[in-house]
């Protein structure tokens, strides 16, 4: 199997659909996307792929929240391939795009601290990030009662 960390195409969309829906969605560990929000977010996505077959194994999205913000979300590593550095990869991925992008704090909401702490980011209030991160919230089956930590890197 030959695997590349890669920039989403539009023919990702369902493979990306598919793998937050049977991977994590159902778990309640990431939010769930339609279709609709995919699309038109499809510019935030980094994937990878099982070049043979197209096949969608791990994900991961940058989505700009605010002047000098933004969000690492939706990040899914396919359950038989976790361990094996495909989640740094993408974290990696997202903060070398910020970077392009002049974006210098990302942050993330987790259930899963130590691996952004592995990874740099330190946990900080939630209410130390502006109301516009909140908005995906609302869609969120543990609304009101969350459980995440908010994790921060300065870059």
């Amino acid at each position: 199997m030959v695997m590349q960390l890669r920039k989403a195409r539009i023919t990702d969309v369902k493979g990306v659909h598919k793998l937050l829906m049977n991977t994590k969605a159902d778990e309640g560990l990431v939010l769930p996307r339609s279709y609709n929000q995919l699309y038109s977010h499809l510019r935030d996505f980094f994937v990878v792929a099982n070049e043979d077959d197209n096949e969608i194994l791990a994900c991961c999205a940058l989505a700009i929240c605010w002047e000098n913000l933004a969000e690492v979300r939706s990040l899914v590593v396919a359950s038989e391939l976790r361990g094996q550095g495909m989640g740094r990869k993408l974290i990696d991925a997202c903060l070398s795009d910020a970077l392009t992008l002049g974006i210098y704090r990302v942050f993330a909401l987790t259930n899963t601290q130590s691996f952004f702490l592995k990874m740099g980011f330190t946990e900080v209030s939630k209410d130390s990030l502006p109301q516009k991160v909140w908005s995906d919230c609302l869609n969120c089956p543990r609304f009101p009662d969350c459980d995440e930590v908010a994790m921060l890197m300065e870059l």
